[in-house]
């Protein structure tokens, strides 16, 4: 998107500084009785993200599948969080959620794991910038649910920074020490 200068000479801002991807994740269809017959609605929940540590989701009801998914992504930009990810790929520590009868497990892992989570879960990781997780819903398999877990356990997650500023220390000295140099083991002839 180019941008344009107004009338006074001045640059106006884009819409959006920062570009985000949305993944739907469910839709609903819900019907209405009445006199004539039946009339039909539509939910959808949809993630959005930047990929880059900001996550949110939004759910929109319309009579049109379209309609329905933009309230959605609406919705989803206005409620965003900021989760802080260790080395852009992981999260800091295992972290649980809840949110009515949904329970989630979320943990770290090494380098080259991936996602291993299932549905609305992965999507949440997927627009976060998630590289490396492993995930467990425990409970209920409501998508509603299990998003709003998730988001729960996300909110939770706090940095090695985080940790030290509030604490008033620094950071070398929350994380753990590590030895500099492995012990030398003698060689055996």
């Amino acid at each position: 998107m180019a941008e344009r200068e107004n009338r006074r000479g001045g640059r106006r801002d884009r819409e959006e500084a920062p570009e985000f991807a949305d993944r739907l994740v469910a839709i609903n269809r819900v019907s209405k009785t009445v006199k004539g017959g039946k009339r039909f609605g539509f939910a959808a929940l949809v993630v959005v993200g930047d990929q880059k540590g900001r996550v949110g989701f939004g759910k929109g009801k319309a009579k049109e599948v379209p309609e329905a998914i933009r309230k959605a992504t609406e919705a989803a930009k206005r409620n965003m969080i900021r989760v802080p990810l260790k080395e852009g790929r992981t999260l800091h520590h295992d972290i649980e959620g809840r949110w009515g009868a949904g329970k989630v497990v979320m943990r770290t892992a090494p380098e080259g794991t991936g996602i291993i989570a299932g549905g609305p879960m992965r999507a949440v990781f997927e627009m976060l910038g998630v590289k490396d997780v492993v995930s467990k819903s425990i409970g209920s398999q409501n998508p509603y649910n299990m998003i709003r877990a998730t988001i729960d356990g996300l909110t939770k997650t706090q940095s090695p920074r985080m940790v030290a500023q509030r604490r008033g220390k620094k950071v070398a000295d929350i994380l753990p020490k590590r030895d500099e140099a492995p012990a030398q083991q003698p060689a055996e002839a």
